[in-house]
């Protein structure tokens, strides 16, 4: 009765509240709240299939206890979901849903710390950066899992025990589990899926609170509120576990961008002072017109003096100085322990919103996975003979292999097709070079450095952007085919086949400038060449100012589209709906005339929210992280523009889940599943691709060559030293040059380590050569072995979870144990003493029968009668406690 009456006053309104208000987001009898919303369009109603399914489905949703109401008052009709206390309870012991229990003796002492500094100064910080907390801490509660045997534990007092992420994520499991036709069930008559995939409903939606949506907008969703900290218990609170785990973890690797931001600004403000120094752009810009360059294609190209290249050497010097190493280093223990940290973050988050436990075991099978292997006889027979009572065993090789076989093979295709139109754009490059006809001279600076790798940039990410929707709508077809149990092993299904498409759809391009572009071209007198056309040479800015450019047009070009797509697609779409509305170019549609007068009607109108609408929020950070970790060493300002990114990212995300997006069904989760072992796994291939970027794409190991063979630290010959002397006599392809200054030119200049024309061995690779290369494949063994043996260090000392944290777990689980011991205790006696006052009562009923009866009555059966009440007083039974023994315990 008490759980009635707490139920009641949470759903009653205040008095002063109009009608309007109080059946705005209620029942008409303005106490009952709508959690749950299912949308038909009204002319529906004469489809006869259609209104059977929906009569059956909604039959079987009372069958399960909910409260239905139907709104048929505009073309759009609706039903309205209510789940009473009693679902509530029932379904929240079936998923083991952790709820707050009420305060335990000795729970104050749970949170004290052995180290009273480290208390004191957390408590000093918390104080100084209070101005950054939007919203008081929550206090400290113990979560455990619901159980109806010991309700009267939980706070039933509590605010919102039942809140509503927790309400619509057991109406939502209810909506999957339900038949719509009657008769033999399978998976084409189950859940509300398929329903709205049928369009027997147009749509199913929990719905926004005012309430919190509007502290959720003014302190959350509002850039005015950028550098302050995320509600994230609000946040947790309204739309669940996983969209709140998910802003935590943005909000987390944003703030571990600042530092490795500002270190990547000072290495680009050393370059920028030291401009000056370099001996190497110093010797190019003074040359003189002394060193006469090799043409760079075929036929029309033209000599070029080194000189010209001034610049390009300046601004490649910004991104290629002495600091590059020490930035990588760093960089690379940056990310292991950025997600170290992270996982000692999340712990604590976890924790406290009582989700410790909660795992892909406690998760119960996806109804689409149950009815699929319904499909099957064999599992079918086995199933009804344990009277469904075990889960079936679904044999890998017979049933599970083809599908995930096929979803895999057409995987590896499409990173194929990728792979040819990455291909095709190398191609295209050099084929424009070799056509000489395209934008302006291809003699000039300007088209060398900049016009050629922006247009192939550009075109490139149109290309990957194409491939990226295309895929990923094939993905979720792909995954579909699958055999997943739970609806974490289907979502990471779908992120491994997606992420692994879009890591060599994007980063393709970016290993191809890094790792090979200019590494194989051969020599004027033999060049390599691929359908005819000579191979890319590194621009005379380098392979690392292209790589530089390469990155910042796919990384800020790909963020850009991605915030337009996000916040100023449903904007533009909903303005030219409504503008050929009032041209009266077409016909108003049932969307249209439906008047948004309570919280349902407003909420239809918003953007649909699905499942895994939170996989291409995390696929962009991801990403994002693999472009700052795995090339952030071309581009230094990289972490300060991903820095800026996502601090707009957190909020526009917000406003759109906020204010144009319906509420999405609240899901649990305990960590950002797979997405971390990705990270994971690209933190460590970050150290290989660093180091070959370093030795392979920088001068580092050159220079480190060159002054030790020739003692020469001011570094005045290097520029001699890397460019190689080529006997004009000797072209493959003699250049055509009318009118040229050059015309009668001997000897040009290129690029590469081989032997002059005079040498008795002209054009081959020299000794020094040899030892570069030595040079560059020892610093690739010893900077990976290091930066990974160094990163596994950290990756051991950081504890998953911090020893406060376990301490405090294993004082809960204690102090819980102890506490249902109590409790049954105490139950215990209370029902042994009310029976055993029970059976006195008709001891002593019976006592008194037998005295008045005495003279009439046999003395054998009065001596049977006493016997059986001594033995229905608890003689044989070991829940009665016995008053005359000292015992607090049953027997």
């Amino acid at each position: 009765n008490n759980n009635n009456n707490n139920n009641s006053k949470s759903n009653s309104t205040p008095a002063h509240v109009n009608a309007s208000d109080e059946t705005r987001r209620r029942f008409q009898d303005g106490k009952r709240s709508v959690d749950f919303v299912l949308a038909y369009i009204g002319d529906d109603d004469y489809i006869p299939e259609n209104r059977r399914k929906r009569e059956i489905f909604e039959t079987n949703l009372i069958k399960e206890g909910l409260h239905l109401e139907h709104d048929n008052t505009q073309r759009i009709h609706f039903i309205k979901i209510h789940a009473p206390l009693e679902v509530l309870c029932r379904y929240a012991e079936i998923l083991k849903i952790k709820l707050p229990m009420k305060k335990i003796p000795g729970q104050e002492l749970i949170k004290e710390d052995d180290f009273r500094f480290k208390d004191c100064l957390t408590s000093f910080c918390s104080r100084v950066f209070s101005w950054l907390y939007v919203s008081p801490e929550r206090p400290y509660r113990i979560h455990f899992e619901f159980s109806r045997n010991y309700q009267h534990l939980f706070d039933w007092e509590q605010p919102n025990f039942f809140d509503a992420g927790v309400r619509n994520a057991i109406i939502n499991f209810i909506l999957e589990r339900q038949h719509f036709l009657e008769g033999e069930e399978t998976a084409d008559n189950l859940g509300i899926e398929k329903l709205l995939e049928d369009g027997v409903y147009q749509s199913a939606y929990p719905l926004h609170e005012d309430t919190d949506r509007d502290f959720l907008l003014q302190e959350w969703a509002s850039m005015r509120k950028w550098i302050h900290l995320q509600p994230l218990d609000s946040i947790k609170e309204y739309f669940g576990a996983k969209v709140a785990l998910y802003f935590a973890w943005l909000g987390f690797y944003t703030h571990m961008l600042i530092p490795l931001s500002v270190l990547g600004l000072l290495c680009f403000i050393y370059g920028f002072v030291t401009w000056n120094s370099d001996p190497i752009s110093r010797q190019i810009c003074n040359d003189n017109q002394t060193t006469l360059m090799c043409p760079q294609c075929d036929r029309n190209c033209d000599y070029w003096l080194l000189e010209t290249t001034c610049l390009s050497s300046k601004l490649n010097y910004l991104i290629d100085n002495n600091i590059t190493v020490v930035f990588a280093t760093i960089m690379a223990l940056w990310a292991v322990i950025y997600l170290e940290l992270w996982k000692r973050y999340s712990a604590t988050l976890v924790h406290r919103w009582g989700l410790t436990t909660f795992s892909q075991h406690v998760e119960h099978p996806r109804p689409q996975y149950l009815s699929k292997l319904q499909r099957h006889k064999d599992i079918t027979e086995r199933w009804k003979k344990s009277n469904n009572i075990l889960e079936p065993d679904v044999p890998f090789w017979r049933i599970k292999f083809l599908p995930s076989f096929t979803s895999y093979s057409i995987m590896v295709l499409f990173i194929c097709v990728s792979l040819i139109a990455i291909f095709s754009m190398i191609v295209y490059r050099m084929a424009q070079k070799a056509s000489h006809s395209i934008l302006g001279n291809e003699n000039s600076m300007t088209y060398k450095i900049m016009v050629l790798p922006l247009t192939a940039g550009i075109i490139d990410l149109i290309v990957i952007s194409l491939l990226d929707y295309v895929y990923t709508t094939l993905a979720v077809t792909l995954t579909n085919l699958e055999y997943c149990r739970t609806q974490t092993e289907y979502d990471e299904s779908l992120t491994i086949k997606n992420y692994i498409f879009q890591f060599v759809n994007y980063y393709s391009s970016l290993f191809y400038i890094a790792f090979l572009k200019g590494k194989f071209v051969g020599y004027p007198a033999k060049y390599n060449r691929i359908l005819g056309f000579r191979q890319e040479e590194c621009n005379p800015g380098g392979c690392l100012m292209e790589l530089c450019l390469q990155l910042a047009i796919i990384m800020i070009g790909k963020q850009a589209v991605n915030a337009f797509v996000e916040m100023f697609i449903p904007y533009v779409m909903r303005c030219i709906r409504k503008l050929i509305t009032r041209m009266g170019m077409s016909k108003v549609d049932s969307e249209e005339k439906l008047i948004s007068c309570n919280q349902w009607t407003e909420d239809y109108h918003l953007v649909p929210s699905y499942t895994n609408s939170l996989f291409s929020e995390y696929l962009e950070m991801v990403l994002q992280f693999g472009f700052v970790t795995l090339f952030g060493l071309a581009l230094p300002l990289a972490p300060l523009f991903a820095l800026v990114n996502n601090v707009l990212e957190v909020r526009l995300d917000a406003i759109k889940m906020l204010k144009l997006a319906r509420r999405p069904v609240a899901q649990r989760a305990s960590n950002i599943g797979v997405w971390y072992n990705m990270m994971a796994i690209v933190t460590r291939i970050a150290v290989a691709s660093s180091a070959m970027i370093i030795a392979f794409s920088t001068n580092l190991i050159p220079k480190l060559v060159y002054t030790t063979a020739t003692k020469d630290a001011s570094l005045e010959g290097y520029l001699n030293f890397t460019l190689a002397y080529f006997n004009t006599e000797d072209f493959q392809v003699q250049p055509v040059l009318r009118g040229s200054n050059f015309e009668n030119v001997t000897t040009c200049r290129y690029t590469e380590f081989r032997n002059p024309p005079w040498d008795e061995h002209p054009y081959k690779r020299p000794t020094y050569y040899w030892q570069i290369l030595t040079g560059r494949l020892a610093f690739i063994v010893i900077f990976q072995n290091v930066v990974g043996m160094i990163q596994g260090i950290i990756a051991w000392a950081i504890a998953d979870e911090p020893s406060k944290l376990r301490k405090r777990i294993k004082r809960e689980g204690f102090l819980l144990r102890e506490h249902i011991i109590e409790y049954e205790k105490k139950t215990a006696a209370e029902k042994a003493a009310a029976r055993r006052a029970i059976d006195e009562a008709q001891y002593e009923d019976e006592k008194q029968s037998n005295t008045m009866d005495y003279y009439g009555n046999n003395s054998k059966e009065s001596t049977t009668q006493t016997q059986t009440v001594q033995r229905d007083y608890g003689d044989n039974d070991a829940t009665v406690v016995y008053r005359n023994e000292q015992r607090t315990t049953p027997l």
